[in-house]
């Protein structure tokens, strides 16, 4: 079995991303109060991992498990729905 990476991602005082990654849920637990257990995700790798007041999560990218604040979260969601640029399908 794999071993897990929990990844924390913050904002800074500018706004710019902070991320840090752990082996273990421990460090994450000594900074932010554990107010549950996901017990409802669509992954089953994050069925009954702890959910953190203050972070979102926990959420599947890739092998990794992340957990990230509010600001953060805001942030990616706004660029992902961006619209995108549309583009001319005239060739001359």
């Amino acid at each position: 079995m794999e071993r897990a990476i929990y990844r924390l991602v913050v904002s800074d005082s500018q706004g710019q991303f902070v991320t840090r990654d752990f082996e273990s849920l421990d460090e994450i637990r000594s900074q932010y109060r554990q107010i549950g257990l996901d017990n409802c995700s669509t992954h089953k790798e994050l069925r009954s991992l702890p959910m953190f007041r203050g972070l979102i999560g926990p959420l599947k990218e890739g092998a990794v498990i992340r957990y990230e604040s509010p600001e953060v979260f805001e942030k990616m969601t706004q660029d992902w729905f961006r619209p995108m640029p549309i583009r001319s399908g005239r060739r001359e």
